[in-house]
């Protein structure tokens, strides 16, 4: 995995090393231990911030060089706003980002006062604020042999000092997050790896090594799927020389015979759309068409590298999606797993095939408590709620609500949008029980209602990541092109309602 920080922990009174952060209100007041640490520099800042015009908003940041009676190279103030009892654990990700920002090759230090006016953080707040340094420091250049001047070698290197209240509690708080942000990069390295690296069989063997983490892996190969009637996915990949896989992952850290949660996720490692092929512009892109099958990954190693107490499984359908003379037409009609035929209009509506077997695999052989299904699935999604929410759509009020709750409290937002039978007639066919696309009205709609057709009533809920999970606005916790998106977003859902206690 790629990561570029590495964030440790000391006391307030620690001398500070590299460049110095601190955090001041509109008012440009500080924490006592950072007002002790700062000295007469504070005099400084009150000057800099007259000259620049700095006033303390939340996230903006003052930046001095070489500042006068401190150690440090430079001294970075980050503005918390006026209202810092406001603060969500979603501004202190934020301004571990804005810190991280700072950091170029060849800095080295960076010391942190995890202070607020009002005192020293919390340890969520410590936590969130170590987590967004580590998420905006990522970067993916492993294939790069030429670096920009400066860049030393290219890669960004750094030791992050958080000087904080109490250091074993910030470093106990700190651990289980530590493996989200880990399964957060692992998603980002599958969805910005090339598609001639990550294939289907090397997308599995990237899966299989969870097993190092206590996760039982299981690869089924082309052979094991035609004997499970997997005819919907396998038709998608027979176009590939590459073949097709299925990887179902178990992590058994809950209660002995509890049943578990599982995750679902798309994963075409490369879309041309087969036969209905896409236009040359930007086809490059779908190297990240497997963005929800990289979330399941990431998520299952969040969740056995922080021993969560919880049954999860993961299941991942991986293909890929050529237009060679063996390919997938418009017109075929193919039988899935559950034995319901499709009428393929368009082969370039794949994703929906691929989960459906797999979806129906989870329910029928695992029989989860409820399954989440991730996957960059509809560009229609894009036209309604632009790159800041996934589309959710749910049979089940309870679950939708509470991935309402933990999109919020993440900052992975989702909007709920309708089911119903309405909408449903829309991929009647006169050939077969279904076809593979309604048409452009309602595409994200109907695509969600072909899913429900093989989730065999077990609680569910579709994420349309298509806006969300690469090519999305940079922000400040992220600037690469995939986001990594859905790991903290199903993480938190599991911890705040699904764990053991």
């Amino acid at each position: 995995m790629s990561d570029a920080v590495k964030v440790g922990f000391v006391p307030f009174s620690a001398a500070p090393r590299g460049i110095l952060v601190a955090f001041c209100d509109e008012a440009l007041k500080f924490g006592p231990a950072t007002a002790k640490v700062l000295g007469q520099a504070a005099d400084l800042v009150k000057r800099a911030a007259a000259a620049s015009q700095f006033k303390g908003k939340s996230g903006a940041a003052l930046d001095i060089l070489a500042p006068e009676g401190l150690k440090a190279a430079r001294l970075i103030v980050i503005g918390t706003g006026k209202e810092t009892a406001a603060l969500k654990m979603n501004d202190f990700l934020k301004f571990g980002g804005v810190a991280s920002g700072k950091l170029t090759p060849g800095n080295g230090a960076m010391t942190i006062m995890a202070e607020l006016p009002g005192g020293a953080m919390t340890d969520d707040q410590v936590v969130a604020l170590a987590s967004g340094l580590r998420l905006r420091a990522y970067k993916f250049d492993r294939y790069k042999t030429r670096k920009k001047e400066g860049e030393e070698g290219g890669a960004l290197r750094a030791d992050v000092s958080l000087a904080v209240a109490d250091v074993p509690a910030a470093k106990k708080a700190f651990a289980p997050a530590a493996h989200v942000v880990d399964g957060v990069i692992m998603a980002r390295d599958l969805v910005n790896e090339p598609p001639n690296v990550l294939y289907p069989e090397a997308f599995a063997k990237r899966a299989v090594q969870l097993r190092q983490l206590g996760v039982n892996v299981e690869v089924l190969d082309v052979k094991a799927m035609q004997k499970l009637g997997m005819g919907a996915l396998l038709g998608v990949g027979q176009g590939s020389a590459r073949p097709s896989r299925t990887v179902i992952m178990r992590w058994n850290g809950g209660r002995r015979g509890e049943a578990p949660v599982a995750f679902v996720g798309k994963g075409v490692c490369f879309d041309t759309g087969g036969i209905s092929i896409k236009p040359a512009g930007s086809m490059e892109d779908m190297k990240g068409d497997m963005g929800g099958a990289a979330c399941v990954v990431g998520l299952m190693h969040a969740l056995a590298a922080r021993k969560a107490r919880v049954n999860a499984v993961g299941a991942i359908g991986l293909v890929e999606n050529m237009p060679d003379g063996n390919a997938q037409r418009p017109g075929d009609i193919v039988t899935s797993m559950s034995g319901q035929t499709i009428e393929i209009i368009n082969t370039d509506a794949e994703g929906r095939l691929v989960l459906a077997d797999v979806l129906w695999y989870v329910a029928r052989k695992i029989k989860p408590r409820f399954m989440v299904d991730l996957a960059t699935l509809t560009g229609a999604i894009m036209v309604a709620l632009g790159t800041e929410h996934a589309g959710m759509f749910s049979n089940n009020d309870e679950l939708a609500e509470r991935l309402s709750t933990a999109g919020f409290e993440t900052g992975e937002k989702v909007w709920r949008l309708p089911l119903g039978p309405e909408y449903d007639k829309l991929i009647d066919s006169q050939f077969a029980d279904m076809k593979n696309t309604g048409g452009r009205h309602g595409g994200s709609i109907t695509a969600a209602q072909f899913l429900q057709r093989f989730v065999d009533h077990t609680p569910w809920a579709h994420l349309d990541i298509a806006g969300t999970a690469m090519g999305a606005p940079k922000s400040d916790i992220n600037q690469s092109w995939g986001s990594g998106y859905g790991v903290r977003l199903l993480d938190r859902l599991v911890a705040d309602h699904y764990e053991s206690k």
